[in-house]
């Protein structure tokens, strides 16, 4: 093939062989009982959970769809990535919304819900609606990462979109459904490594282009991009951005609506299999603090990818009406293409051009011979595709032999982000569906295939909607702020409210879902429509409605028995409206548990700044931009030295585990009146 030679093969061949090989090894360890398959049996260490954390955030169509707004940007581009790319919710995960979770021994989120509910009617439809709210939110999930894989792969295999995301999703569904949690830990170990030998590679290729270049780079990027201000770090209010991108051109209004929507979205979370399947609680803590961390290395890769895209347009581009002239002269051509058929189109061009004599000898005449390489940057609405120029890059700029590692390296990020969603999802099905209401009595050896077959269905669905979409950011964007919007509501009250029920949780849940749905499928319907359907407006109008759902079914249902209650709060201890219920503990429990809570609320600015400024750093380093790099140095320090005062030094020990044994001992002393129901026969069984 004309884009890889054998050693890119080789590299290829011998990363696939290695994933299918764990796979494999893992097989019986991982069959040995669900809570094998699906939590790695709680006993995997914080450093190994804490990497695959970081492995499942770096996947690769979000790295595709950031180096686009880092292209189109600059260093601001972060600020947009406030709605999910910046991963703003691991300061909530990390400061008490995991440790929360951790403390009910619970397998997933649905399951969650008898603990927080009981075991009544109301109970039972809250984890029915959470088990298919989040398989509904998987499907979503994967259809992103199949479409980022289908048009970076297409750059390199001569074969359609779709065709090239079914093969690495094959291969991913493959060994997570076979290895199970286990597998997806260990493979993520291993892809880790794959990624950061890629990392430091093209960020030492882009700084040295950036400091050895003559000229002024700012002022090339504004050319390429028509971008002002394109190697500030500031938020300004307003960003001009090319067409089908104007959305984002407010963008401190943006970044704060999204920092509140992470803020909304961060403080309910915390229902990850890493969290229920940590040794303790002071393992919750640890593993994010560290899974941060390591989320620092995406972002200097990211901005090098950007980077060399500008210098890259501006090579193949030097005029930019060029690019709108080539996509009316393709259009003229093969007719007027849907949006969502583009990028095969364009495939179908480069790899098959006999099939289009006519337009291949127009496009060598206007492009030269590099014209199967140059068209491909070439988006729908007559402007560069900044969504292709992660692929460009590695195409142009990348020497054959380590374009094969630099493939494998976002292969490895879109499984490692893809098997732990699927493992997640067939958890939902299996264990809160299947097992909990159609089987009871089923045996480990038909649940776990059980898995195997839903996991493949929920597959074929994602295809499904991928085919349908015509932008990688399309789907994060309804995903982001339409879906989770819908999920947060639930998420957060039944944390922070005891008056929240079961009822509650089914009617936010299931009101907000099918909002969603509804307006994802009217503007496919009706593409005019897009316009008025803002990240804004969709985050606002499906709140709303999930909030209201929410009250109509808390205040038609009764309270959750009082027993229930007791014991949730006892073991979990969250804080918010739960006053009753403090106030019958201990007066030494009630000020250990208002001391840690004022720990956590005081330390989030703290770990907001840290993490913020942490992911800037390395960028303005890259750029040289060592005046904004000297600000943002003074605001990590004290970010960082916040949290290390405030948090990091109160965790609990490593001998201890868990938080300060006054309160456990306060708790176990307060819970010996009536004990609560098991959360499901098969929890009490231990299957």
């Amino acid at each position: 093939l004309r884009f890889l030679n054998s050693v890119d093969y080789a590299v290829i061949a011998l990363y696939c062989g290695v994933i299918l090989a764990m796979g494999l090894y893992l097989w019986r360890r991982a069959s040995r009982s669900l809570e094998d398959y699906f939590l790695g049996g709680r006993n995997l260490p914080w450093w190994a959970l804490g990497i695959s954390g970081m492995t499942n955030f770096l996947d690769m169509a979000g790295t595709m769809l950031i180096v686009s707004f880092l292209y189109m940007m600059g260093p601001r581009g972060l600020y947009v990535e406030f709605r999910g790319g910046a991963v703003l919710i691991l300061a909530f995960l990390m400061l008490w919304t995991g440790k929360w979770h951790q403390r009910s021994k619970c397998m997933t989120e649905a399951e969650w819900m008898i603990y927080r509910f009981g075991t009544g009617a109301g109970a039972q439809f809250a984890r029915i609606s959470m088990a298919i709210a989040n398989i509904v939110w998987t499907v979503g999930m994967l259809a992103y990462l199949v479409k980022g894989a289908g048009v970076f792969l297409s750059t390199f295999l001569p074969w359609p979109p779709m065709t090239c995301a079914i093969l690495m999703v094959a291969m991913t569904t493959l060994y997570t459904l076979v290895s199970g949690f286990y597998g997806v830990v260990y493979n993520d170990l291993f892809q880790a490594s794959v990624i950061l030998i890629s990392v430091v590679i093209i960020s030492v290729y882009a700084a040295a282009k950036v400091w050895g270049y003559d000229g002024d780079f700012g002022a090339l990027a504004t050319s390429v991009t028509g971008t002002t201000n394109w190697m500030s770090s500031f938020p300004h209010v307003y960003a001009p951005l090319p067409e089908g991108y104007e959305d984002y051109q407010y963008l401190a209004f943006l970044a704060a609506l999204y920092l509140f929507r992470n803020v909304v979205a961060g403080v309910g979370m915390g229902a990850d299999p890493r969290y229920f399947g940590a040794r303790n609680e002071r393992d919750c803590g640890v593993l994010t603090f560290f899974w941060t961390w390591l989320m620092v290395f995406r972002w200097p890769m990211m901005m090098g990818f950007a980077v060399l895209g500008i210098f890259l347009v501006n090579e193949l581009y030097p005029e930019r009406v060029v690019v709108k002239d080539t996509v009316a002269l393709i259009k003229q051509h093969v007719g007027e293409v849907p949006p969502d058929r583009w990028e095969e189109k364009l495939s179908d061009i480069v790899w098959h051009p006999e099939r289009h004599p006519e337009l291949a000898a127009a496009l060598r005449e206007r492009l030269g011979d590099q014209w199967p390489i140059k068209i491909q940057l070439l988006g729908h609405k007559g402007i560069v595709n900044p969504e292709r120029v992660l692929p460009a890059v590695l195409l142009m700029n990348v020497p054959m032999g380590l374009r094969g590692l630099f493939i494998c390296s976002l292969v490895a990020a879109a499984m490692s982000t893809l098997a732990p969603q699927v493992n997640a999802a067939t958890a939902f099905f299996t264990r809160d569906i299947w097992q909990a209401y159609v089987r009871p009595r089923s045996r480990n050896r038909e649940l776990i295939a059980v898995s195997y077959v839903f996991g493949a269905a929920m597959v074929v669905a994602a295809f499904f909607m991928a085919y349908k979409t015509a932008k990688i950011n399309e789907i994060w964007d309804w995903i982001i702020m339409a879906l989770a919007a819908g999920m947060a509501v639930p998420r957060l009250l039944r944390l922070y409210w005891w008056r929240f029920n079961g009822a509650g949780v089914f009617w936010s849940c299931m009101t907000g879902l099918v909002a969603s749905v509804a307006q994802r499928w009217y503007v496919t319907v009706h593409p005019e429509a897009e316009a008025f359907w803002t990240p804004a407006m969709k985050f606002v109008v499906i709140t709303g409605i999930a909030v209201v759902g929410a009250i109509i079914g808390t205040y038609t249902a009764p309270p959750t028995d009082h027993a229930v209650l007791m014991r949730f709060y006892r073991t979990t201890r969250p804080f918010g409206f739960w006053a009753r219920f403090k106030e019958t503990l201990p007066p030494a429990v009630q000020l250990e548990m208002t001391r840690e809570t004022a720990r956590d609320v005081a330390a989030v600015p703290f770990a907001l700044l840290w993490q913020i400024t942490l992911f800037l750093l390395p960028m303005q380093v890259l750029l040289a931009t060592w005046r904004d790099f000297a600000v943002t140095l003074v605001l990590f320090g004290i970010g960082l030295g916040g949290l290390l005062l405030i948090w990091f030094r109160h965790l609990p020990s490593k001998e201890q585990g868990n938080y300060p044994s006054s309160i456990l001992m306060g708790a176990e002393q307060a819970t010996a009146g009536p004990a609560m129901p098991a959360a499901t026969p098969e929890v009490a069984a231990k299957v």
